[in-house]
């Protein structure tokens, strides 16, 4: 009968491992197509991974919390239980698959992450091989990873938790550094090394102290807070923000949507908002001025060819993330519909993969969802500029007609975007934000979909 290998799938193109949370299935079980085996994590996204095709799991090749590169073998599959027998008679257990591995890229999962101490082996709770050697190299003892708190499946610690934790050390072990001293990490050593050159560098900003009352409570960052916070961080370090503002009359816009959403409804089977119509806008304008589509290099300007839009969308939980709608500009308004409609869903339901989420060559925010008129978004690096629409409020304002000025009551909304002042000037930048709104003010009130 014949045998197959489960490999570790590519998980978008920055991504270059993930860590197994926990397998679904043991061996001996059988599986079916596209059933889930094990769910993976990234530093972005949480996924699971499906069998190709139906048979029985014969071995694993890696336990959980094992960091494992993408395009490793890490299971082996079979079409039979006598594939299962067979299996088992001519291979090794898992560790000796590890310590003696049949192919490279067994060979250099097992040298490249091979236990540091047995220290951390006597531990009641599981660390990966990877969260071993970090905490080896960063001179961690045992109950200092311990007292870590773990935004992992089932509070267990992962690479993002321990990088998060190692620049706040002193601040956070200060009652376990009295009883024994904590090796100097090589962030510190990099600090005096700086403090010794004569070049100038950034200061270091001290923590703020705060003070905690009877009463007050304390919440761990999930992992997906801690790494906006630290992208947010980043982009503030990495571009000078400047934010323009203008107000558009949208009447016609608001109109034609609520004319034809039903209609669109009914033949699309989706429901359009009003997101896809400022995408077509933004792509638009993006083609009259493509200096926006662009990212920083050191002194080079890269002017992008695809016109990538992400959606900044807030989760159930609270938290941020940004879908993609790739190439924008080649989709039509059913398409743009469809596309926005499917990222969001696939958010909610934290079905996004690492693809979906990379790539964006700039970035909407609709703060309006929230009831806010305006708002000054972060860029999302390494874009240079992202754009925020406020809520549509329906406001008196001037209507210019042949036979005079009146009075009217029109839909207004604020739009306003934060740019990298380092490549994007304000007559560039305003410039942009302008057209996005003249062509929101001139839409087809007469245009099919």
């Amino acid at each position: 009968m014949a045998q197959f290998d489960l490999v570790m799938p590519k998980m978008g193109e920055s991504v270059a491992e993930a860590t197994i949370i926990k397998w679904n299935k043991n061996v001996g079980e059988k599986i079916e197509a596209d059933e889930t085996v094990l769910e993976i994590a990234t530093d972005k996204v949480d996924s699971e991974v499906p069998a190709p095709k139906g048979g029985i799991l014969l071995k694993k090749l890696f336990n959980d919390g094992d960091v494992v590169q993408v395009g490793t073998v890490i299971a082996l599959l079979g079409d039979s239980v006598e594939d299962s027998a067979s299996s088992n008679a001519n291979a090794a257990p898992l560790d000796s698959v590890k310590s003696e591995p049949k192919d490279a890229a067994v060979e250099q999962k097992t040298t490249t992450q091979a236990t540091p101490s047995n220290e951390y082996n006597s531990s009641n709770k599981f660390y990966s091989p990877l969260v071993k050697n970090i905490a080896k190299e960063e001179g961690i003892s045992l109950a200092e990873l311990d007292s870590i708190s773990g935004s992992g499946k089932e509070g267990r610690v992962t690479k993002e938790d321990i990088l998060a934790y190692i620049p706040n050390r002193k601040q956070n072990n200060v009652t376990a550094n009295q009883d024994s001293a904590v090796p100097e990490t090589s962030s510190q050593k990099l600090e005096v090394v700086e403090k010794s050159a004569p070049s100038i560098t950034t200061p270091v900003q001290s923590k703020p102290s705060i003070s905690l009352n009877a009463g007050d409570e304390i919440i761990e960052m999930d992992r997906m807070r801690k790494l906006i916070a630290d992208h947010m961080v980043k982009s503030k370090h990495t571009s000078p923000h400047v934010t323009s503002f203008v107000e558009a009359d949208v009447t016609n816009m608001v109109n034609w949507r609520d004319r034809v959403k039903k209609e669109f409804e009914k033949r699309e089977n989706e429901k359009i908002t009003f997101t896809p119509l400022f995408i077509e806008a933004i792509t638009k304008a993006i083609k009259d001025f493509p200096l926006i589509n662009v990212s920083v290099d050191g002194n080079n300007i890269i002017k992008k060819k695809n016109i990538n839009i992400g959606m900044a969308t807030a989760l159930p939980s609270g938290n941020l993330i940004v879908p993609v709608i790739k190439n924008a500009d080649m989709l039509n308004l059913v398409g743009l519909t469809k596309s926005v409609n499917d990222l969001a869903k696939k958010a909610r339901e934290n079905k996004l993969s690492p693809d979906d989420i990379s790539g964006g060559t700039f970035t909407i925010s609709n703060v309006g969802s929230f009831g806010n008129v305006m708002g000054t978004p972060i860029i999302n690096q390494p874009q240079v500029a992202i754009l925020a629409v406020g809520a549509i409020k329906k406001k008196p304002a001037v209507i210019e007609t042949p036979q005079g000025d009146l009075i009217g009551i029109r839909h207004m909304m604020f739009l306003s975007m934060s740019y990298d002042h380092r490549v994007v000037d304000g007559s560039l930048g305003g410039s942009f934000l302008r057209r996005v709104a003249d062509y929101l003010e001139n839409f087809d009130i007469n245009r099919s979909f």
